[in-house]
């Protein structure tokens, strides 16, 4: 098998993170996964906390090089930057492939597992039987999975995330850091959960739900002091 020359999109933190993961996949299997380096969609965006010294450049260049990659890693942690700049380059490289990135120490059941493409699945994380992840999901650092749990199109989940069995979220879902989610509750579509919030019930479609237990946040910010 020839080895895969992988461009990361994204330049900051979670795109280098990706690129551990591939150096990772690497070392196991050598030959496997080459990083040609960062590419972003807009240049005049990128900062100091971003890898400029191995950015590429932006779409242009892309269309111009096209012969020296052949495939993309999502190095974005945002579920609505991913789930655009995704749709952008399949429209323009529907030819490049898009590998799924599962750490080697990750543990989950592959067999009953379905993997859409793009998706990134980083060290630690721990699952069970018959998970899903669709197309560019991401689970990030030491999150775990119970039984059943569908990781929606471009959903995002941040470091130390728990869902228990049954779990759907919807395409474009946030989780934020160490959040629980509950036995076979549904979120919502472009929903965001608050970081340590434990969601007892489903999540409306584009609602953020914040504390223990989860509320709209409209709803937690009016709330008494003290109140339940």
């Amino acid at each position: 098998m020839a080895r895969m020359r992988v461009v990361i999109v994204g330049a900051g933190g979670f795109a280098r993170e990706v690129a551990y993961l591939l150096r990772e996949l690497e070392a196991r299997e050598p030959g496997r996964y080459e990083h040609v380096g960062y590419a972003v969609t807009d240049l005049s965006r990128l900062g100091p906390h971003d890898s400029l010294n191995e950015v590429l450049g932006d779409v242009s260049w892309l269309d111009a090089h096209r012969t020296s990659f052949d495939a993309f890693a999502m190095g974005i942690g945002t579920p609505a930057a991913k789930l655009r700049v995704s749709d952008l380059l399949l429209g323009q490289f529907p030819d490049k492939e898009y590998p799924a990135l599962v750490h080697p120490l990750a543990r989950f059941e592959r067999a009953s597992a379905s993997m859409g493409r793009g998706v990134v699945v980083c060290d630690g994380v721990v699952g069970t039987v018959n998970l899903a992840f669709e197309d560019f999901a991401m689970v990030n650092l030491c999150c775990t999975l119970g039984h059943e749990s569908v990781v929606g199109r471009g959903a995002v989940l941040n470091p130390t995330v728990n869902l228990s069995g049954g779990v759907r979220l919807s395409e474009g879902v946030l989780v934020g850091t160490g959040a629980q989610v509950l036995q076979y509750v549904t979120v919502g579509a472009h929903a965001t959960i608050g970081a340590g919030a434990v969601v007892t019930k489903d999540v409306a479609a584009g609602e953020t739900v914040v504390g223990v237990p989860a509320k709209p946040l409209q709803r937690a910010a009016a709330a008494p002091r003290g109140a339940s």
